[in-house]
């Protein structure tokens, strides 16, 4: 028997062997997977000790993974996967706001907060008003939605990054728009800053000479009743790497401009001094999409 007919025929037995599985669309998962995983050894041949290498990195990988750092979806994120996840989904709401990768670092609640209230109260660095409008599809405004917002401080560390000088919670805040859709809050102006390369994603950066840095942003989760749940970000335009992020997840349509605003009056609204740094960013959601069958949430089961 040749090698490739051996191959071939390892291939046909483990697609077999998935021949009863009920639900259908985990059945097409793990045949498709089985395929291009096979054939991808087939085309890359590597030796054993090539393959116990790919496994002590996944297995390390997993072990860097804990409650407040999930090194899977940073490997994800950093082969681009998570973005080609995102940009697949976002094809269905083209008329929303775009969505990119939700980051390892969305681990802890965010602590509720009132409008205008500042999110970043340990962090050094220039005070901005972030502010916008969450709207539907057809522009009007959404009443009430809410905005789950997180960043890293101006060392570009997230509060679960360094327990003992951040609090959990500065850096994030979850606030409810008021009736006409509007939010805004204070915080610290993003500077870009590097992911963590103290695991086997760093690991795996240096070794094809990639830099880990990001541009500076702010994430966003916006949800409403009725609508389709958005993750994005706003990106800060002119902001170095924002040509070059580290995981892919630049689009046109996020960055916006952080200006200076020198009107006094609005600087004594929004509780700041004069002048500020302004970022503005409007939000759309598309109203809520119905999975394509029933069989994709009960795919969930895989790994219960």
């Amino acid at each position: 028997m040749s090698t490739e007919s051996g191959t071939e025929s390892l291939t046909s037995a483990v697609l077999e062997s998935f021949a009863e599985t009920p639900n259908q669309r985990l059945k097409e998962i793990l045949g498709s997977l089985t395929k291009h995983l096979h054939a991808f050894i087939a085309e890359v041949e590597p030796s054993i000790e090539e393959w116990e290498a790919g496994i002590d990195f996944l297995t390390a990988t997993g072990q860097k993974c804990d409650s407040v750092r999930q090194e899977f979806i940073l490997l994800s994120d950093v082969l681009g996967v998570s973005m080609l996840v995102e940009t697949i989904n976002d094809a269905e709401t083209p008329d929303a706001t775009d969505s990119t990768v939700l980051g390892p670092f969305h681990m802890v609640e965010s602590p509720k907060r009132g409008l205008g209230e500042n999110i970043s109260p340990e962090s050094e660095g220039d005070i901005c008003v972030v502010r916008g409008r969450i709207l539907s599809v057809t522009g009007q405004p959404i009443p009430r939605a809410s905005i789950d917002v997180w960043q890293a401080n101006m060392e570009g560390f997230y509060d679960v990054q360094q327990p003992g000088i951040q609090s959990i919670g500065n850096g994030r805040g979850l606030f409810t728009a008021d009736d006409n859709g509007e939010f805004y809050f204070r915080s610290v102006v993003p500077s870009y800053y590097p992911i963590p390369t103290d695991g086997p994603v760093g690991d795996l950066l240096a070794a094809t000479n990639r830099h880990p840095n990001r541009p500076a942003h702010i994430h966003f989760i916006v949800a409403a009743p009725g609508y389709k749940e958005l993750t994005t970000h706003i990106f800060v335009g002119g902001s170095e790497y924002i040509e070059s992020d580290a995981v892919f997840a630049v689009k046109e349509s996020l960055i916006k401009p952080f200006t200076t605003n020198t009107d006094p009056d609005a600087a004594a609204a929004f509780g700041v001094n004069s002048p500020f740094v302004e970022g503005l960013i409007d939000i759309v959601l598309h109203p809520e999409i119905h999975a394509h069958t029933p069989t994709h949430e009960t795919t969930k089961e895989i790994v219960r």
